[in-house]
């Protein structure tokens, strides 16, 4: 692998430099005022990006995962029913952690390349009369497949069943990087984490939290002790944590916030589309096809590539990173070895998306598929070059 190379896996992303440089500071005291002046900016800037007047937000020294235990430890109890889609690897490992924590999990089943059926939703919601439900999980954006769920839809199938469940949302792939709306989708728990839109090293858990689900704690009864959202808020009372955090990572969060917001939130989700399409093209002009079943799915972090029956796409990862010293994203779960993932968030251009589906290409004609070379790129050079990118710089709202 080539560290002069950028990577196209879905996460963590490429690092921009200033964002290196903020994460590398001189130590300070985490119990100070001027802690307080990284961690609060911080905490405000997520909820900008989450486009949220209500959230509390709470960053953990953690990874997503992390931040899926936050959202069920502290609002749920032993024996609670929760509605989730497994639609993807993702969400099935959000489901293994339901279950793990001793909760009642209904899952619908999804086939992968799918997104979260809203209507099946509103079915089980509608029929749930005693309100047994306590939670609906969704993925928003499920990274082994490629595929962006209808948040909004969800929203509107719980309303439509007049169902009080709390909706959580797994926006790990997904947030700062594609339109996110915490507050008009009613989202009660979203999680996120800092390796991917937010273009850092892996390492915190983002997750907003909205009243409804801080009132939900008073009565969860599952156990949670680094996770503690309540313990959480009072150290930061005090600038502080209950636990040593991770403060060069929060100073990176702090500058990355700023580019993100200096750059307008519209124009990152336009250059994200932008890219994607560039990439889509490309795999038309291969003569694949992605993962995803429908364009209304189609994801702009995350393209998952199939290749021909009997060839396994894992080589493809393989050989790209011991030839040409670049990145791919492996097949995940039922889709192992049969799709190769180009990842295409966070900090990335045109140019860059060129260089990998020019690598992309001649790891898959030096493999025997039958690719011309020039082909994927050509058909992502005429997108780039015929769509404006967006240069208008705008307040986030």
């Amino acid at each position: 692998m080539s560290f002069q190379n950028p990577v196209f896996i879905p996460g963590p992303t490429n690092i921009p430099e200033n964002l290196r440089k903020a994460c590398d500071m001189p130590t300070i005291d985490h119990r100070s005022p001027l802690f307080g002046q990284i961690l609060h900016p911080a905490r405000a800037a997520v909820k900008q990006i989450l486009k949220s007047k209500t959230a509390e937000v709470f960053i953990f020294p953690s990874s997503g995962t992390g931040g899926w235990e936050t959202a069920l430890t502290n609002t749920l109890s032993a024996g609670d029913k929760v509605l989730v889609a497994r639609n993807g690897m993702f969400s099935h490992r959000w489901i293994d952690m339901c279950q793990r924590h001793g909760l009642d999990v209904q899952i619908v089943d999804t086939p992968w390349g799918h997104g979260i059926p809203a209507d099946r939703y509103h079915d089980i919601l509608a029929a749930d009369t005693a309100h047994e439900i306590k939670a609906v999980l969704a993925t928003h954006n499920e990274t082994a497949t490629g595929v962006l769920s209808d948040i909004a839809a969800v929203r509107r199938a719980m309303d439509a069943a007049d169902h009080p469940a709390m909706l959580f949302v797994d926006g790990v792939s997904s947030i700062a990087s594609v339109d996110f709306r915490f507050d008009d989708w009613g989202v009660d728990v979203a999680v996120t984490g800092s390796q991917k839109g937010f273009m850092l090293p892996a390492g915190l858990a983002i997750v907003g939290f909205s009243p409804k689900a801080i009132a939900a704690t008073k009565t969860a009864k599952l156990p949670r002790t680094f996770f503690d959202i309540h313990d959480m808020a009072k150290s930061y009372d005090n600038n502080a944590y209950p636990y040593t955090p991770a403060v060069g990572l929060m100073n990176g969060l702090n500058q990355s916030c700023k580019m993100l917001l200096d750059e307008g939130l519209d124009n990152v989700f336009a250059r994200h589309n932008r890219i994607a399409s560039g990439v889509r093209a490309a795999v038309r002009a291969w003569g694949l096809e992605l993962c995803a079943v429908d364009p209304a799915v189609y994801s702009d972090t995350v393209s998952a590539i199939r290749t021909p029956d009997g060839f396994n796409a894992t080589d493809i990862v393989t050989h790209a990173a011991e030839k040409y010293g670049v990145a791919f994203g492996v097949g995940l779960g039922d889709v192992a070895g049969k799709v190769f993932r180009i990842g295409h968030l966070g900090s990335l251009t045109d140019v860059m998306a060129l260089s990998g589906l020019a690598t992309a290409e001649m790891c898959m004609a030096d493999l025997g598929l039958n690719i011309t070379l020039g082909s994927g790129v050509a058909a992502a050079q005429e997108f780039y070059r015929n769509t404006p990118q967006a240069i208008e710089h705008k307040d986030a709202a």
